[in-house]
């Protein structure tokens, strides 16, 4: 019996050791996810994404989705030249999404819908930069079912334009802070990406 007792005790220790790792390993992962969770908000405060997806995945459906891609980047680009913050680039865009909504229709030949809100989006890797996970404001066209793959990008400032032409250098259109942290040139950049999905993961786990 005494030895039983003996054993206890020696696991006890362990278990103690055992949790409060744990416990700090899940407070590091809280703190680090808000502190990530702050730098993607005020990221995407700038922002404004671009969200078109397909009708399906057919070849002809991919190929009619990038045709609406650059029918849409040609008739914003222009028109967001004037807008000097992302409010006014806002008010822009929503006094297009008919005309917007009447390209995609006639480019696929079905029905499409372009509207304005938040939208989740991944972390996305594109040539010179990435952007975090997160919740952006985002304009979305829907074409067809909108059942096939997605292409998304930033409309305001103009990087769709910078991704669709190959250009890596995305530092002209951003501010200091903002360019470091979706090139890579601020420390660390991938990790916090890392987190902000874990993060999100983490959220959505406790909230069902």
């Amino acid at each position: 019996m005494s030895n039983r007792f003996a054993i206890a005790a020696e696991k006890k220790p362990f278990l103690r050791a055992w949790e409060t790792a744990l416990l700090l390993a899940l407070c590091v992962t809280l703190l680090l996810g808000l502190l990530a969770g702050r730098s993607q908000q005020k990221l995407a405060s700038g922002l404004i994404r671009l969200h078109v997806i397909a009708a399906s995945d057919s070849v002809e459906d991919q190929q009619i989705k990038l045709r609406v891609r650059d029918a849409v980047l040609d008739t914003l680009t222009p028109a967001l030249n004037s807008a000097t913050s992302p409010r006014q680039a806002q008010k822009i865009i929503e006094a297009r999404l008919p005309e917007l909504a009447a390209i995609g229709g006639e480019i696929s030949g079905s029905a499409a819908r372009a509207t304005l809100g938040w939208e989740n989006y991944p972390t996305r890797q594109y040539e010179g930069f990435a952007l975090p996970a997160g919740r952006y404001l985002s304009l979305r066209v829907e074409l067809g079912e909108a059942k096939g793959q997605n292409w998304w990008c930033v409309v305001f400032p103009p990087l769709c334009s910078t991704c669709v032409d190959g250009a890596a250098d995305v530092s002209a259109l951003l501010d200091g802070k903002t360019a470091a942290l979706i090139t890579g040139e601020s420390e660390g950049y991938v990790l916090k990406f890392r987190v902000l999905e874990l993060w999100a993961a983490f959220r959505a786990r406790f909230a069902a």
